[in-house]
This record gives C-alpha cells, structure tokens and sequence, in this order.
C-alpha cells in the first residue's frame, strides 16, 4: 500500500468509527506533497464532495496561521520584541497585567485562565480589551504555562494595535498572500465551500462559514484565539514552510527558536505559539519523534511537524459536526500520526 492508499484508508477508517464526518489530510516532506486523502461532503452531508478547495474552520489552529506569525515576524522586523508588555502598548493596563510580555503570551506562561465568556463581561467587541484587563489572573506571570485563549485575544489586540489595523486584514497582507495562501481568511464570502461545524442548540441550524468558537464569534470572527478558515491546497503551504525550515517567509533561526521547548520540565511543552511533543498522551502520538511540533483546533484540525526530516501531516475535519461529543479524533489523530511516521521511514523517506 503506497502512502496515498494508506492515507485514503486512514480517513475512511476515521469516518466509520465516528472521529468525523467529512475530513481532508496530506502527509508531506519539506515542500513536497506525498499524500493527500479526502472523504464526505461540504458544506452538509450529502452535498458535494469535499477538496483540496473546500474551507476548514481552524478553530485554535488559527493561533499559528495568524497570530504567531505575525508576532514572529514583527520580532524579525525589529518592530517589537519578545520582551514588549502589555503596558508598552497600553499605559491603562493595571498593574498585574502591564509587565506580561509577546512571551509570556506566546509561551502561554501569563498567568490568564484558559476562558471566560466575553459576552458575559462586556456589551460589545469594543470593550473587549477592557473585559480581559478586568478579568482576574488564575497565575502569576512567567510562573507555568496554562494554555489560554484569552491571552492570545490580548496578542492579536495588540498586534492590532502595534500595525493599526484589524487582525484579519494584517494577518492576510503579511501572511497568507505573501505565502501564496490566497483562499486563507477570516469571515469567509464563499460559505457555500465551507464545512460545517456544530448546529446551534437554538437556532437548529449549523454553522457554516461562521466561526465555531463563541469568543471568536462574539469578536465577529477577528480574533486572536481562532476565526482563521482554510483550505487543504493552502495548509500545504503552510506546512511546507515550517517543514522547510521557514522557506522564504521566515528566518531559520526565528523558526528554530520558536519551536524550541521553552517550557521543559513543565506539565505542558510550549514553544513561541506552538506546542511541542515530549509529553505523554498529547495529540502528537507515542511514536514520533520529541523534536515534533504543531498544534490543534477544537473542530477537529492539527498539524505535526517533524523538522530534521520534513515529515508532517495535515488533518483538516469537523469532528464536531453535529455535535461536539464524540471524542473518538484524539485516538485517531495519535494513531495516525505514529502509523504515517512508520511508514514514512519504512519508505526510505527520513
């Protein structure tokens, strides 16, 4: 079985036993597409089938596609650095907060709690930057990592802040096109290519083309936590950059940093945005190597990388269509990931 019949029987296998409905993935090597594997329909079942051009909300994923970026090639540019505070940006910022630094956020080390509803703190997007100052934090800065959405709403604020502009607008000039991902973006025009997610308790309807995520959603899809759709085509793009080393988007040296383990010895491995393997039962599975690094999304999207060889794996789905209860995707994607790794060496391919 070649790798593009293993990947195709993978996902067939993930459907049946319920891990998602609809699911778009490719392995890869560096730039180089080895595989890539569709099963179900979009935007509902029974329409269309799904392809390397149908739209994935990325749920959290989106932190690296946007944020991350962004933040590391503002460092790069020499326009802030990862030592900047919050109160550089914003002098009203109260004490506790003003001192949190691009690290401490990236790194997921500020101390804020994983959520809160911001719905339930303020009346409007506006006031969001007001609600996160408010809000008390679960730790002190610098302490230990506790992975938080919250603090990388406050990052894309201040990437707002810092190049004057709204995220989703920032983050398509300076990231997606110059990489080539021209059908990457926030709030989506083409919901029709979209994937659904979750069906809405009240309305009975899915989402579809509207973010999944209730902060995101609250911030009408400009969000630093999440907001970012993105088709198969492009996140091989994407992977094929990190896979490369940075390509022409990144310096080395700011990618290797990056994925670094900034968080060792920690109950959770945190580079600058991305997580890092070496922990058991993490998404990454128990066979790949511990130098892997990537991160997830709710909805049922990741990406593994593997950088001394290239190795990466894309999963784009929507487990969470229509519902978010099954939890059967994280033993999938694990298994998944250390299978493709086998047959990656098995190939010859490291």
């Amino acid at each position: 079985m070649n790798m593009q019949e293993f990947l195709r029987a993978q996902l067939e296998e993930g459907r049946t036993i319920g891990a998602f409905p609809t699911a778009a993935a490719a392995i890869g090597a560096g730039t180089q597409v080895l595989a890539e594997a569709f099963v179900g329909e979009a935007p509902l079942p029974g329409d269309a089938p799904v392809d390397r051009n149908t739209l994935w909300d990325m749920a959290s994923l989106s932190k690296i596609l946007g944020p991350t970026m962004l933040a590391l090639k503002a460092v790069e540019d020499g326009i802030w650095s990862l030592d900047t505070r919050v109160g550089d940006l914003y002098p009203e910022a109260p004490q506790d907060k003003s001192d949190i630094t691009v690290y401490q956020l990236m790194t997921h080390t500020a101390g804020f709690v994983p959520d809160f509803w911001l719905e339930e703190e303020c009346a409007g997007p506006d006031e969001a930057l007001k609600a996160i100052f408010a809000h008390p934090l679960q730790g002190k800065p610098g302490e230990k990592p506790v992975y938080s959405c919250i603090g990388y709403i406050l990052l894309g604020k201040m990437l707002e802040t810092l190049y004057g502009g709204r995220l989703m607008d920032i983050a398509r000039e300076r990231v997606f096109l110059p990489l080539g991902m021209e059908d990457t973006c926030y709030c989506p025009r083409r919901r029709d290519r979209c994937a659904a997610t979750e069906v809405d308790r009240t309305s009975g309807k899915p989402w579809i083309g509207i973010v999944h995520d209730e902060n995101a959603r609250f911030l009408r899809g400009n969000s630093g936590n999440a907001g970012v759709f993105m088709p198969l085509k492009d996140g091989e793009v994407f992977a094929g950059m990190l896979a490369s080393g940075g390509g022409s988007f990144l310096k080395p040296e700011t990618l290797e940093l990056a994925r670094r383990n900034h968080t060792r010895g920690q109950a959770a491995h945190r580079g600058l945005g991305f997580q890092i393997a070496g922990i058991p039962d993490t998404f990454f599975g128990p066979d790949v190597p511990e130098t892997c690094f990537g991160h997830t999304g709710f909805t049922g999207t990741s990406l593994l990388v593997e950088p001394e060889t290239g190795f990466y794996v894309l999963l784009l789905s929507n487990r969470v269509y229509p519902s978010r209860t099954s939890e059967a995707l994280f033993a999938f994607r694990r298994h998944l990931h250390s299978l493709a790794w086998d047959k990656f060496r098995d190939m010859g391919l490291r």
